[in-house]
């Protein structure tokens, strides 16, 4: 079986940019990536739209791994979107992609054999 080590922040590695992004960085840059989009209502109200939350759902679920993980997922989807936010967080898209990778759901090719 195939373990990931964890790291904080970028460890050396194999990405375009020379880092591989650990499990608490990728949580932190989706809480930033979440004040982007929060912070403007008609990002706000496309996200809901396209996720089916409610006002309530959003706030119970704020903070939480499969929050950040749907909304790197929403971000990463729409390129416009994805290019105004790294620049507003002044970072490269491939961070938050790297982000989405590592909370998103596993690669078919990574469940068990």
């Amino acid at each position: 079986m195939l373990m990931k080590r964890k790291f904080d922040g970028f460890a050396r590695g194999t990405s375009p940019r020379g880092g591989v992004l650990s499990e608490s960085a990728a949580e932190a840059l989706g809480a930033r990536v979440f004040d982007y989009v929060t912070g403007d209502p008609g990002r706000l109200l496309r996200f809901m739209e396209t996720s089916g939350l409610s006002p309530d759902a959003l706030r119970q679920a704020a903070g939480t791994p499969e929050l950040a993980a749907g909304l790197l997922d929403h971000v990463v989807a729409d390129e416009e979107l994805l290019l105004a936010c790294a620049s507003a967080l002044e970072i490269a898209p491939e961070q938050i992609t790297q982000a989405w990778r590592r909370l998103g759901p596993p690669d078919a090719g990574e469940f068990g054999a």
